[in-house]
Order: structure tokens, then sequence, then C-alpha cells
């Protein structure tokens, strides 16, 4: 499989299909326009951000990821991550945990075990089994991976909090769903529910609680 973006018209296409599928969808388009596209360059360092941003804030990861590309000279591979200790880690502002994440993927490229030209050639459900049998990626890492970098239009990280709260306000929901539920119910936005996902982080920034937006 070739990597293609989902940025600028294939973005837009994907979003008036998904629109298509769904009423409530089309009409927070109307309101609200298209998502601005978010993409990341396939690799280990990709990888390494998700790591970063995993049960962080936004600008903590931020702030943690220009340290860290500091202390790499700003070439984050995986050959110069394992030229740092954990204390290198530490100080970049990674815990211990994540430091071990880091590292042990880092060691998985560098050994070869983990081969990142391969991956593009998986279908998703083999991508996400491949990027989970690492240390510290679970099914979310593994499908922001899929979205942000592998341009994959299916791939819809259900465990995301903002995404959860983002559908139970588009579909005026009770109670925010679960992974599980949110998985089931957005089956029929399949082969859309990666553009999915980004729609709906456009609209949690967009709408309140309330509705207001």
């Amino acid at each position: 499989m070739s990597i293609v973006p989902l940025t600028g018209e294939r973005l837009r296409r994907a979003v008036d299909a998904l629109a298509g599928l769904d009423p409530d969808v089309a009409a927070a388009l109307r309101r609200i326009g298209y998502p601005p596209a978010r993409q990341r360059d396939p690799g280990f360092a990709t990888l390494v951000r998700i790591i970063v941003a995993q049960q962080v804030s936004t600008m903590a990861a931020a702030a943690i990821w220009r340290r860290l590309e500091l202390a790499l000279d700003g070439e984050v591979t995986a050959a110069r991550l394992l030229m740092l200790d954990e204390a290198a880690l530490r100080a970049a502002g990674l815990g211990a945990r994540k430091a071990a994440y880091a590292r042990g993927l880092a060691e998985a490229v560098a050994s070869g075990r983990l081969d990142m030209d391969a991956i593009p050639h998986l279908d998703d459900e083999a991508a996400v089994a491949r990027l989970t049998a690492l240390d510290g990626f679970g099914r979310w890492s593994a499908e922001i991976y899929l979205l942000f970098a592998l341009g994959r239009a299916d791939a819809f990280p259900a465990g995301d909090l903002a995404v959860q709260i983002a559908f139970q306000r588009l579909k005026r929901l009770p109670a925010r769903p679960t992974d599980r539920e949110l998985r089931r119910l957005t089956l029929p936005w399949s082969p859309w529910r990666g553009a999915g996902a980004v729609f709906l982080w456009h609209y949690y920034g967009a709408v309140t609680l309330d509705g207001t937006e």
C-alpha cells in the first residue's frame, strides 16, 4: 500500500463522503466547515512523538518534544536515541515508563525487529498488530499512527477521550460512549472513520457541551 496523506482535497472528499452517510455530520459540516489537516511523516520519529503525547496535554507534549529534539541535535533516529541514557531522557521530560518505551522502540528499530518500511504495506489490522506488539503501544497509539502518518482513511482511534466526547455531543447521547460502543456506533461511517475522527476533533474544539459553537 502506498502512503497517501489524508490532507487537502483527499480529506475534504472523505469528509464529504462521511456527510453523505450521516445527516448529523452533514449538518455540523455546514456550521463549522472542514477540519484542518493533521499529518506527520511516517517513521521512527513520529512513533516517538506518539509516546511523548500519551496522557499529557498538547502543550506539555510539545514542550517535551522540543527538549527531546534538542537533546538529539534535531535528529530523532533510533541510533541517536540509543546514545542517550535514561537520565538524559528524563531530563527531556519523559517519565521512567515513557523513557523505557522510547528506548524499547529504538532497540526494535535498530535491531530490525520492527521494520518501519514494511508497515505501510500492511493492511490496517496487521499494522495495528505489529505496532501493539511493542511495549507502550496500545491500540490508540497504533491507530493514531495509521491515521496521521499513513493516511488510512478508516483508522479510528475510538479510545480517544476528545473523540468520544465529540461524538456524544454530535449525536446528543446521554452519556459518553465507551471505546467498544463507539466502534459499534461508527460502523456505518466505514470506510471513512479516520476522516470521521479528524472531523470529531474539529467538532470538539468548535462546539461546547451545550451545543453552542
